[in-house]
This record gives C-alpha cells, sequence and structure tokens, in this order.
C-alpha cells in the first residue's frame, strides 16, 4: 500500500492534505494577482503600497524596487495588521491595496492569503515576482 493513498492520521475523512502546487491553486482563485506594469502604475499614482518580502540576501544581490516597504516575511501580518500593535503607518485600515513582492512570486501567494485572513481583502501578489518587476525594465535600487 502507497503511503498517499492511506489515510492521514487527523485529517478529516482520511483526506490526504493538498500539495504545495494544490495550495498556491487554491489560494490564487481567491484573488486576482497583477503583472509588473500594473503593480508599477498602481503604485506611482498612489493606488498600491508594495511591500517586498524577500530576505536579506536576495535584496543585497539584486537590489531594490525604489518606494517598496521591506517587510521580512516572518514579520508580515504584524507590520500590516491595520489593528496591531506593530503595525507600520503605511497599514492605516483594511482597504489599503496591497501588493506582496517575493523572488520569484512563490511565497507571495501565501503571503497574501494569510494577508486576506486577517481582513487586507484587497492584497494581492506580483506573478513572477521581482524578477519579473527585473526583467519588465522596472526600476531597481542597489
Amino acid at each position: 500500500m502507497s503511503g498517499a493513498s492511506t489515510p492521514r492520521e487527523g485529517q478529516p475523512g482520511g483526506e490526504r492534505p493538498p500539495g504545495i502546487d494544490e495550495l498556491l491553486e487554491r489560494v490564487r482563485a481567491g484573488y486576482a494577482r497583477v503583472e509588473a506594469r500594473e503593480a508599477y502604475e498602481a503604485a506611482r499614482v498612489g493606488e498600491a503600497l508594495l511591500v517586498d518580502i524577500r530576505y536579506a540576501a536576495l535584496r543585497e544581490r539584486d537590489g531594490l524596487i525604489p518606494g517598496a516597504l521591506v517587510v521580512e516575511r516572518n514579520e508580515l501580518e504584524w507590520r500590516l495588521d491595520p489593528q496591531g500593535s506593530h503595525r507600520l503607518p503605511e497599514a492605516t485600515s483594511h482597504e489599503v491595496r496591497v501588493v506582496v513582492i517575493c523572488n520569484e512570486g512563490y511565497a507571495s501567494s501565501l503571503a497574501a492569503a494569510s494577508l486576506h485572513q486577517l481582513g487586507l481583502h484587497r492584497t494581492t501578489d506580483l506573478v513572477g515576482g521581482f524578477q519579473a518587476w527585473k526583467a519588465a525594465g522596472l526600476p531597481v535600487t542597489s
């Protein structure tokens, strides 16, 4: 008997938990992701807050998006929850449109789903992440 077909302890009805690809598909179905140019324009006109969750080594290696807030992934919910005691000044309400940016657009999807659970229903993420931003020729600083 293969482990994939046997019921797992603690799973309702013995259902197997989703793999990461299925989980990403599920969370991404809950909101419209944005492409790099759309994110750039939305931030440029003040309609979106860009939030870079890449870790320091990637930011040092590849640069930063001018104007993006840098919030480490492990602090994201505490910094963006408008009701939180550790929130950033930019986390003014649940109506803020947040575009989460990771390196390639995977971790940002899970982060966006987490912010949705906090009531930040206008949160989305950048398709392709920072690498797509850079490939589109959009501004990057060292």
